[in-house]
């Protein structure tokens, strides 16, 4: 499963399946900022989950009169900045805040385009851990190596199997949500590999 393949089957969903594709990776992105969090001191997760929480309400009840701008405002102080943490999990957590932003930009905008920013976004986060891992044992990253590494591999398997799970949801209901959701984090980790723990 290559990844141009990948992506392109991203292109051809709807917008309403886009959608729900991109909140499902969200959910496996999110833990990395709720593990920056914990090492840190900085910032809330629960922000980032209950933002995503309303924006699959919004998804389900697109009349419902959530404030996706306030949300936002909400996001943006728990942004870090990355020169104020010396530490590789900073950027996992901008990258969650990043795609997190865009995904809701995507809704207010109803520009898909932010949806498939969202899978990019994740892929690069997996990359660029792929390359910090190869660094600590001194090896010198290319992409062959990270494309070839076992976690860019699993990555791609696993938006495989969620564009898959989205192609053949049919409606969405409260019911293929759930079951979306959990197909997401079912393997029990975040895109980079680090366990999730179960809330």
């Amino acid at each position: 499963m290559n990844k141009a393949n990948n992506f392109q089957r991203i292109r051809e969903l709807n917008y309403l399946q886009k959608a729900v594709l991109a909140a499902a990776i969200l959910e496996r992105m999110t833990p990395n900022y709720g593990l920056f969090s914990e090492a840190t001191g900085f910032g809330e997760e629960q922000v980032f989950k209950n933002a995503l929480n309303l924006c699959w309400e919004k998804l389900l009840l697109p009349k419902s009169k959530i404030s996706l701008e306030k949300q936002i405002e909400k996001i943006e102080p728990n942004v870090p900045e990355l020169s104020d943490f010396d530490m590789f999990g900073t950027y996992p957590a901008i990258d969650v805040s990043t795609a997190l932003l865009g995904f809701i930009q995507g809704l207010m905008t109803k520009d898909d385009s932010e949806f498939v920013n969202v899978a990019k976004i994740s892929q690069a986060t997996v990359a660029r851990y792929i390359e910090f891992l190869l660094m600590s044992e001194d090896i010198t990253p290319d992409n062959k190596l990270v494309r070839e590494h076992p976690l860019m591999q699993y990555e791609i398997d696993v938006l495989s199997e969620l564009i898959d799970f989205v192609e053949g949801m049919g409606r969405i209901t409260s019911e293929s949500i759930k079951q979306l959701k959990a197909q997401a984090v079912s393997d029990g980790q975040t895109n980079i590999g680090l366990a999730i723990e179960s809330a």
